[in-house]
Parts: structure tokens; sequence; C-alpha cells
């Protein structure tokens, strides 16, 4: 389908036409494939989609064409309004069905089907579409007919066991999980929607056939989480939530530091691997001395990472750092201090507070939008990355409901023929991995660029890994360490297993291997001329060059993109960073936690002031960045196939994070409105109660969302106490919000001695949306969908066995998602492929690789 206006000629996808049948479930995979160049058709009943009805709103004014959050998730799209309900309105929607390319649809499963447009006739009507359905926990299973909302969404899939408040000295908790702000649910799904539609979309220009593509929600929140599920298949470790910090099996110490004035920073401390801790800790040593706070912290006991790691050391350190921050407002922007002696420190920042930065400026991430409707400009997210060859779309706003009525269905009615033409003949097999034959050449790092890969092998590419044992990957470090007996041992524990020193080996983090599952391995030593030469041969035949180093880091190698072009003329080059090497941030250095402090989803997530804010319990933007790289990854690969043409991809992991704050920068820019936590509570969709509850046992919780009076009386009725439904408080949604703390309090007291479970089961049953904050142990032994989606697939790996992985969440009818890739297993142990990938590629001898490796080049 032709583009509709200049921008969208610029874009990735450029002619393809998306139609949108979605609510909060699908409006951000809509989102995100607009802002790749697509024509995005949001069709809509006359009423208006009813996330127009989501606040915050211009001026505080609720109105169809005012809602911030409608803006921000439907930015760059068109509205088209079609009746289902006349005959008139279904034909015009099989006519908008027949010129798609994408149909996104979030409806009950029933809806289409009503219609007579379900997948088949789809398919028959359009043989080319690909048809991407985004429910809540799946068309099938024993979960399929339960509802939610996005607080459902992160109790069962464990999200919320992973966020929260530090334990009572005593080791329990006194306030609920904490459910990150704000519809997080709906972005995982979502992002990892876009990947597989865009992977189907490259399937098709070989294929020339389109297929059903399926994601449960709940499927693809739980396989978010970051170490807690890999911690208890391997070694049966529970986790403690902790105060803005990674959830871990045992308590550490405090992360956040409180400034003078009442914020916080973010003096982020890792020492992983343990040989960076003498210059960690050295430049902490010089941050505190600059100050005069250093004391004998700078003596050598603590270059011992044995002697840091003693809670008590680890108390003292952090006092100082404590002593250090207290000294300053946040606006003396201390956390500068530690940066300049490249540490990974950061400030809770609000998400507006980024607005003013020329960084996020210059890289397009925040930009000026025109709403000629109301005569004003507000500022919005802008790009997911920097891409100056490809840039991301920077218009037009949001359409007003049915602003483009007239023009798409007359444009779409003088469409030629009721149907599109029958599909050209295959040049691939159409059982074929959609990616087969590309190659990717992976010089990531951690999970926020080496969790990209996965989607890749996957899906049939062959994704090498380089590295070298001088420097590994440091998450071959990481959590899940597996046991030394392996699965037998693991089977028959009572008790968490520890760790001994035959279980840390470079092959034995199960976190590494499900990241890296399909990779092969490649043992290359890139500080020598040789090995540089080995490289630059490899990336002379390879579709894409990926990366996670630090900004500059490619070009002191001698492969900046200049060079990589120079190399390979078509190539795909994606970096990843903490802040981009674009820009003015581009040295400064970042995990996970320091990008999710700078982007505002530190401070957002949390219970109202007086407390601190909780954060988000892992490396949220880790998972985040993984996303995102890849569907810049698939993007450039299908504009690379359309147009011959590689590029050069700057992503950045604030950045992700920016683009998850969803309306909060809108509701500054237009409202004036500074971002605030609100706990479990639902800020902008009236909902009440809506909360995590505390039910029997210990630290068990369930989160109950209720936004219609059906619900409320459901909900009373099934706790027992029907005379809540006559309280003058409560009688209807308003009263209930006002008296919030009176309903929540009395919601506490009447479900604290239920099952949390049986609790569940008793209000889906009259659908009310409520799910219990499961832990990694549930999902993985519990959950009858989880089990039922088949979420953990079983693989080999050389040294370890094998074991569980999380499966892609996303379903493809055609081309399946595979995690373990053509090769069938697990990441790879290190280098094992190195003789393999050499011989293979480059035709090198036997003899040839032993030279290789006598001189210290492999």
């Amino acid at each position: 389908m032709p583009a509709h206006d200049s921008d969208r000629s610029k874009g990735f996808l450029n002619g393809i036409r998306v139609l949108e049948l979605a609510d909060e479930l699908g409006e951000y995979c809509g989102k995100v494939l607009a802002g790749l160049g697509a024509d995005v058709i949001k069709v809509e009943p006359p009423g208006g989609e009813s996330t127009r009805a989501i606040g915050p709103f211009l001026d505080d004014i609720p109105n169809v064409n005012r809602s911030l959050h409608f803006w921000h998730y439907n930015f760059g799209k068109r509205s088209v309004i079609v009746d289902p309900e006349t005959e008139d309105g279904q034909r015009d929607l099989r006519l908008l069905i027949t010129s798609a390319d994408v149909v996104i649809d979030t409806r009950h499963r029933s809806y289409l089907e009503a219609l007579d447009l379900g997948w088949n006739v789809l398919h028959e009507l359009n043989p080319e579409l690909i048809y991407a359905r985004i429910s809540p926990f799946g068309d099938d299973g024993p979960w399929a007919d339960y509802v939610a909302s996005d607080l459902v969404h992160l109790a069962l899939g464990g999200v919320m066991m992973n966020c929260g408040y530090d334990p009572t000295p005593d080791g329990r908790y006194d306030t609920p999980p904490i459910a990150p702000q704000m519809w997080q649910s709906y972005h995982i799904a979502g992002e990892q929607t876009a990947i597989a539609i865009v992977a189907a979309l490259v399937h098709r220009l070989d294929a020339a056939i389109g297929q059903r593509i399926s994601t449960s929600v709940h499927q693809a929140v739980s396989a978010n989480t970051e170490t807690d599920v890999p911690d208890w298949i391997y070694s049966r470790h529970e986790h403690f939530r902790q105060t803005c910090r990674h959830s871990l099996p045992q308590i550490s110490a405090a992360a956040i530091s409180r400034t003078k004035d009442g914020r916080w920073l973010l003096p982020y401390r890792t020492y992983l691997p343990d040989a960076t801790i003498k210059t960690s800790h050295g430049s902490l040593v010089n941050v505190l001395a600059n100050h005069g706070l250093a004391a004998d912290l700078g003596d050598h006991p603590y270059f011992d990472p044995s002697y840091v790691a003693r809670p008590e050391i680890n108390l003292r350190i952090k006092a100082a750092i404590d002593e250090l921050v207290g000294k300053f407002p946040f606006d003396a922007d201390i956390w500068r201090d530690g940066q300049s002696e490249g540490l990974t420190w950061g400030p809770l920042r609000r998400p507006e507070e980024n607005v003013t930065e020329e960084h996020w400026r210059v890289r397009g991430s925040v930009i000026e939008v025109k709403h000629p409707e109301v005569g004003k400009s507000f500022l919005q997210i802008g790009a997911k990355w920097y891409a100056p060859e490809v840039p991301w779309r920077n218009g037009p706003r949001a359409p007003l409901l049915g602003e483009h009525t007239e023009d798409i269905l007359t444009a779409t009615r003088a469409l030629p023929g009721a149907a599109r033409s029958v599909p050209k003949a295959s040049t691939k097999a159409r059982d074929a991995r959609p990616l087969e034959g590309v190659r990717i050449i992976d010089l990531a790092w951690l999970l926020a660029s080496g969790g990209a890969g996965r989607f890749f092998t996957a899906l049939g590419a062959d994704v090498i890994k380089v590295e070298h044992h001088s420097r590994p990957d440091a998450m071959r470090r990481g959590a899940g360490f597996v046991p030394f007996g392996g699965r037998a041992e693991r089977d028959a524990a009572t008790e968490p297993l520890v760790p001994d020193a035959r279980d840390r080996g470079l092959n034995r983090s199960g976190s590494f291997m499900e990241i890296n599952a399909g990779k092969r391995s490649l043992s290359l030593n890139l500080k020598t001329e040789e090995g540089k030469d080995i490289l630059r041969r490899l990336i002379a035949e390879a579709d894409m060059v990926i990366e996670g180093f630090s900004p500059g880091t490619m070009e002191r190698m001698g492969f900046g993109y200049e060079e990589l072009k120079r190399i390979n003329p078509k190539i795909i080059y994606v970096q990843q960073s903490g802040m981009g090497q674009h820009g003015t941030y581009g040295s400064l250095r970042s995990y996970g936690p320091t990008a999710q402090a700078f982007s505002g989803l530190s401070e957002m997530s949390g219970l109202p002031e007086p407390y601190a804010p909780a954060g988000i319990g892992y490396s949220y933007l880790d998972w985040f960045g993984a996303y995102q790289m890849a569907v810049a990854m698939m993007a450039a690969l299908y504009r690379q196939r359309t147009t011959g043409a590689g590029c050069w991809i700057d992503s950045s992991q604030v950045e992700a994070g920016l683009y998850l704050t969803g309306s909060a920068v809108l509701d500054w820019s237009a409202n004036g409105h500074a971002s605030r936590r609100t706990g479990n509570r639902s800020p902008h969709k009236p909902a009440a109660p809506h909360g995590a509850f505390r039910v029997a046992g210990i630290d068990r919780w369930i989160a109950i969302s209720v936004f219609e009076e059906r619900q409320w009386f459901h909900l009373a009725r099934v706790l027992g106490r029907p005379d809540l439904l006559k309280d003058p408080r409560f009688t209807t949604l308003q009263l209930r919000l006002e008296h919030q703390d009176e309903l929540e309090s009395l919601i506490a007291d009447a479900v604290v001695g239920w099952d949390g479970f049986e609790l569940m089961d008793a209000l889906q049953a009259v659908g009310v949306p409520s799910g219990v904050c499961q832990t990694a142990q549930d999902r993985v032994e519990r959950d009858p969908q989880l089990r039922h989606l088949n979420w953990l697939v079983e693989l080999p790996q050389s040294e370890i066995g094998t074991w569980p992985v999380k499966e892609i969440p996303v379903g493809m009818s055609d081309t399946p998602f595979a995690v373990g890739g053509r090769l069938n297993r697990h990441g790879p142990s290190y280098g094992e492929d190195t003789d393999a990938v050499l011989a293979e590629l480059l035709g090198l001898s036997v003899d040839d690789i032993q030279g290789l490796r006598g001189r210290g080049v492999l």
C-alpha cells in the first residue's frame, strides 16, 4: 500500500499498512510500527476507542480528543470510524483488511468470528496478511477466559514479587509488592509482538505468504523478570524484593541515597566481574577523597572481593556515600562526580526532568508536536533511537476521532477488486526458518545488548558471539549457577543450593545460557591485529554487526561505521549503550538500574511520599534494551531486503525507558503536572479497589482491580461482605475513589484469611480481574496457563546438560520461534564453535587454527 505523507516515505517500514483494532493491550505495538514508518490506521467504533476515556486529559477536561494517554499511544497513526453493526461498516472493514499488510487485534476472540472474519476468512481474503493477536492469557487454555488489568498481569507474571520495599529486620514485609507504573505489561507484550510482526514481513518477502501471530500478555510478562526464574530453576533460591535495587536471594546494602533536599540519587555499585573491583572501588575512593570522606576505605582489605561482600563492610561503604550525597541538593548533580571517575551513578529523575536535556533533544528523543486543533504545541517523547539515515517518525500528532475516515474509506473503496492478487511463486520453502541464511556478528555484552540476538537465532539466523577469555561476557559469572551435580542434584534438593567454586566456571551460569541460547561462540582476541583481520573477514560476509560497548570503543578498535561500510557496503550496524553515542551524554556509563534512574521509571514506581521510590527490582531496561535492539535489528533487516541499503542505529537504554514513561511528559508539558507515585492504585483509568492485598501464608498477596459496578457487586459477594454494597461511601465508583483508604482497609481485612489461588479462582469465575502475586516457583511449578503455553522448553548444553529455558513468548503459525535455534541448544560454552566457524566461514585449516591459537589470537 503506498505511503500517505512525506514522513511515511522515510521509515524502515515504508509502504506497509497496519490496521489496528486495539485498546491498551495493542496500542503500544501499533505506536512502535508507526514510528518505524508504517501507515497505522486505527479502526474505531462511532464513540471512539475505549482508551480515549483514559486520563490524564488536556486541561483536566475529559473528552475523546483530549486524552493525553491516547495522544501518547496513538502518535503518528490515522483514525477511521467503522461501525461493524451496520452492513456498510462490515463491508468497509473487509475492504480495509483486504488492503492491509498487518492487522493488530486485541478484541475478544469472538469479535471478528461473529463478523465472519475469523483467521481462515481473513487468510482467504488476503493471503499475504499478517494477523497479530494480543490477548490477556491466550485464546485457549485453562485461563483463556480470565480477565485482567495491567496490575493483575504484573502480579501473575512475577514482576510485582520482584519490586517493592525492603523487609523489616525480622524478614517480614509490612508493605505490599509494587507494580511499576505505567502500563508496563502491555509495553512488554507490544514490543515483542512488534519484533514478530517485522520478522513475518521479512519472511513474506521470500515466501509471499502471511501468517497468524499470537501473544499472551501473561506469558510475555512472566518471561520478563531477570534472575528469579534461573535462580529457582538451577539453585532453588527464592528472592527478597528490595528498595530500588535487584531482588536477590539475600538482602543487600541499600542502593539509593537521599540528597540534602529530600530527593534521591543512585550511586550504583557493581563488582561484577570480580576483576574490576580494583578500578571500581578505587574510583569510589577518589570521589570520596575529593570531599574528605574516604577515611580508611582506600586501605588494602577493601580491594578484596570477599572482604567487600561482608554485610558490615558494605554498610560502611554505603554510609560514606550517603554522607556525601546528603551534603548536596539534588540539582547539584553530585552524580557527575561518580561518572567522572567511571562509576555508573545517576539521578532518580522524574520523566519530565529529561525534556530540558540537550542530549535527548539532539537525538530526537524529546520533540515538540503541534496540535492545531487547540492552537498549541506540546513536548512528547519522540524517537526510540538515533538513526540518521532512517529517522524515526516525528509526526503527525495523534488523530482526532474519525479524522481520516473519508480519505481512507474513499481511497480503499477505489482499490481494484475485492481481494489482493494471488501470491507470487515462493522463492523460499514456506516452512523454512524465516531468517535462515542471515548472519550476525555479535559483539554484545550482558543482557541489554546480548539478549537481542536470541530473537534471531530462534528464527534460524546464525548469530556468532565473539568473545575472549581475557574479558569474557560478565554474564558468564551471572545468576543461576548450575550445581556441579547437575539436574539430579537440583531435583533432589529440598533447600536452596549453595554454589561452590566448582559451580562458578565460565559455562555454568544459567542466565547466560538462556540469554544466549542458540548462538555460536567464537573465541577471538581483538587486541591482536590478526584477530581484527579475522573479524573484518567475517563482517565482509555478514548481514549485521551488533555491539554493546561503551560509546567510542568500536572507533578506537578501528571498526567505526565508516570502516564497517567500507568492509561491507550493505552492513547493518546496531550499537546499544546506556545513553547513546550521538549527543552530549555519550561518555556517561550505565547499567540497567542507572538507565532506569535517569529515565524516570525508578522515581515513578513506589508508594506516595514520604516513602522513597521503590523503583523496579531488577534490570528492567536490560530486558527492554534487548527488545528495543531486536526491533531495530529486524526493522533494519527488512529495509536491507527491500532497498539493499544498510544503516547505523545508535540505541540507548535510557531512550527505551523514556518511551515507557507513558503520558507523564505530556501531562507535564500540557498541564504542568509533575509526575507522582501512586503505589498500586490506578492513577488514570478509574478503579477502586485497585491494589495488592495480603492473603494467607508468608508474604502472599493478591492483586484486585475493580473498574465496573458489576465487578464491585461480585467482589463483595465472593468476600462475604454484601454489606459493603449498601455502604454510602462505596455505592458508586466515584465514591469508592474518594474513600480508597477506608475501602482498601476493609478489603484487606476481608481477604487476609483466604488462600490466594482459591480467591483468584473464585473472583475470576465471576469476572473480577484478579491474580496472585506469583513467585518464580509459582510460575515454574504451578501456573497451568504457562504450562499450557509451553513457556519453558528443555534444551541441552555441552557442559551443564539439559535444562528448561524460557521460550520466546510469541506464537507464529508458519515460522514459530524456537529458542534453541538451528542448533537446538542452550547458550554456547566459551569458544566451543571457534574451529567450526573459522573452517566453515573462512576456510581455515586445522593447522591454520592451531597456529592462531598458539599465537594467542584465539
